[in-house]
């Protein structure tokens, strides 16, 4: 695990020999080298250290590196994407309500919340299943860091606030920006916010039904006392995102009219949650109980029972998982758990259906998060670092190859943004038909799309940071592996792919329709700008390809969109992506870093899926081509079969 101390930008840090900005050692620069302030106390140390006495290089025990650690500051402040957004969206007053809160919020975030967060990564749950004495307890003991950032999510309103709407449809994205700067120095804790979420939408979808109010308000409080978090228990011993084949445990009606859950949830994130919504089978009169999607019911329960007392549930273990290791996961046999029956019967994967737009929204949150991170510490460490003579920033390839992140961060942003924005306004019933048309095609386009660039982005910056990168100590390697799940969490990128043509396929190409307005009316706004220009036609020619592969696909059969739906998922979102990128520019005051990105994104591959088309992707031999190239060829021998005897 980690030593004893915050990483580089952990703010109360001790100070460590290499941090040599804060030992404030300042010599004269060898000639030829050019400098900063940064770069020369980095080489007058160094010359400072040939001038004095050293033990002989064969009898030294230790050796330390020397380099200017990067920090960060306010995260808010530092955002001049972020802010120069929200200032073109929000109406004033909400604006500088918002702008004052999320500057104070920046500045907690960087001097109590963050090293909270390491504190959760030096201390992950553990689990004692027996007391002392023998007597069966599963507890799951979390340390008192979590505890604390379960009292300021709700001290912050990191749920309350999309809920209580005090900024009408503005309301989700304030929530959303809040998310987003708490997301990397939430220690983990970003995840069980999302299911918490994504079980209060579920709850306010069904009109908060009395018999669900208490558990609404708590999901939604302001005081850390009441405040409640959620699970979300959906897979099973099958695993994976087929529920509808895959979920075994059952309920059984009592004479009171609740229900008793009886099965085993394999991977139950947020395992210390207050509470949970999990899918099961009824079981009828006969004893029998339908399989199938339309045989699944949504439940409610409480994990403990006021004296504390596990609900009729036994953890059988917690998961060792490879990254947001400080949030206890676990294996959990529900042995008869008290539940209420909150769908319709057979309705359950469509009730939860809320809560997994919701979490799949904070997935893409924890993404842009993720890069935005990354890509700020690499900057200030290029600002920060000497290699071969000069400082990083001062290497033409270093700078292009992270100037390529920062558009890729830009895209992912704005789509983000686009969402939530969307959301605020079906929330309030201010959307349109084409609204909510759009927010449930871009939904699993983002959440696929931003969890691949995510983990592409995160891992480009920690090579900017050379051999640093990989050492533990500097912070860096939580970050790839926390990122790493956000492509396979609430459903991977093939299944969300296939869950794209889902929506084009209920809404009779409706939605894509109102995707390719929607994109039209974006490049409008951006045709005015003269700089814009070469994008703009990159931009009509993408959505014409795309087009013209809908309606040459659509007579192909169902195996092609399948072969398809990745490259096409892909090409949702780069073009709406690139149409968000220029409207930005269209606004007034734009900069020219804003015309860069702009331009820079649309000079990439917007279609994969029309160049895949013309190569041969989804022609009727490539199932046949694709399997032999990984199973190998059918008509040829395996080893050690049909060879020559002698």
């Amino acid at each position: 695990m980690f030593p004893r101390r915050l990483p580089w930008w952990g703010r109360g840090a001790t100070c460590e020999p290499w941090q040599l900005r804060r030992c404030g050692e300042r010599c004269q620069a060898p000639r030829g080298v050019n400098t900063t302030a940064g770069q020369e106390q980095q080489v007058g140390m160094r010359e400072k250290l040939l001038e004095e006495p050293r033990t002989p290089l064969e009898r030294r025990e230790t050796e330390t590196l020397f380099q200017e650690q990067p920090e960060i500051e306010n995260q808010y402040l530092e955002d001049a994407l972020l802010r120069n957004y929200l200032k073109a969206h929000l109406p004033p007053q909400v604006l500088q309500e918002v702008n004052q809160d999320l500057e104070r919020f920046g500045n907690r975030l960087l001097t109590k919340i963050q090293p909270l967060a390491w504190e959760c990564e030096w201390n992950p749950p553990v689990f004692r299943p027996y007391d002392a004495w023998g007597q069966r307890v599963d507890r799951i003991i979390t340390c008192s860091a979590w505890r604390r950032m379960k009292e300021i999510a709700a001290e912050e309103g990191l749920i309350a606030e999309a809920y209580e709407r005090r900024y009408s449809n503005w309301s989700r994205m304030y929530q959303a920006v809040k998310l987003y700067l708490f997301s990397s120095s939430s220690g983990g804790f970003n995840c069980p916010l999302a299911m918490t979420d994504g079980a209060a939408k579920v709850i306010e979808s069904l009109g908060v039904p009395g018999s669900l109010k208490n558990a609404f308000d708590h999901l939604t409080s302001r005081d850390p006392k009441k405040f409640w978090t959620s699970g979300q228990w959906m897979t099973e011993r099958r695993g994976g995102s087929d529920v509808a084949n895959g979920t075994e445990t059952v309920a059984r009606k009592q004479a009171d009219g609740t229900y008793r859950l009886y099965g085993f949830k394999w991977f139950t994130s947020a395992a210390d949650s207050d509470m949970a919504l999990t899918l099961a089978r009824v079981v009828d009169a006969e004893g029998c109980v339908k399989q199938g999607s339309s045989g699944l019911s949504l439940f409610f329960l409480k994990v403990r029972d006021e004296e504390g007392k596990l609900n009729n549930i036994q953890v059988q273990r917690l998961k060792d998982k490879l990254g947001t290791r400080q949030m206890a996961t676990g294996e959990l046999w529900l042995n008869g758990a008290e539940a209420q029956l909150i769908s319709a019967e057979g309705r359950g994967v469509a009730s939860i259906s809320n809560m997994l737009n919701i979490t799949r929204i904070h997935n893409v949150i924890a993404a842009v998060a993720s890069m935005r991170r990354m890509i700020n510490l690499s900057r200030e460490y290029a600002r920060r670092r000497v290699a071969f003579g000069k400082l990083l920033k001062d290497h033409p390839l270093h700078v292009q190859t992270m100037a390529r992140m920062e558009v890729q961060t830009r895209g992912a942003f704005l789509l983000l943004m686009e969402i939530v924005r969307l959301l605020g306004l079906v929330e309030t019933n201010m959307a349109s038909e084409e609204d909510q048309l759009l927010l449930r095609l871009l939904v699993p386009v983002a959440k696929l799309y931003t969890g691949k660039q995510a983990s592409a982005v995160v891992i480009e910056a920690m090579e900017s940071f050379g051999g640093q990168g990989y050492m533990e100590d500097t912070g860096l390697p939580v970050v790839i592996r926390d990122t790493l799940v956000l492509s396979i969490w609430e459903g991977t990128t093939n299944v969300l792919s296939l869950d794209v043509l889902r929506s084009l396929t209920k809404s009779q190409g409706q939605a894509l329709a109102v995707f390719c307005s929607a994109v039209q009316k974006k490049l409008e706004l951006a045709a005015s700008t003269a700089e814009l220009g070469p994008a703009v036609k990159q931009m009509h020619d993408a959505i014409g390809r795309l087009v013209q592969f809908v309606q040459g696909a659509g007579s192909k059969g169902t195996v092609t969109m399948e072969l398809a739906a990745r490259d096409f998922s892909y090409s949702l979102a780069r073009i709406y992506a690139g149409a968000l990128l220029t409207e930005h520019v269209a606004r007034p005051g734009a900069a020219s870093t804003d015309i860069s990105a702009a331009g820079r994104w649309c000079s990439g591959e917007l279609c994969p899926v029309a160049a895949e088309l013309r190569s041969g992707s989804y022609e009727d031999g490539a199932v046949l081509a694709d399997s032999a190239l990984v199973f190998g060829d059918p008509d040829l021998p395996h080893a050690g079969e049909g060879g020559s005897q002698t």
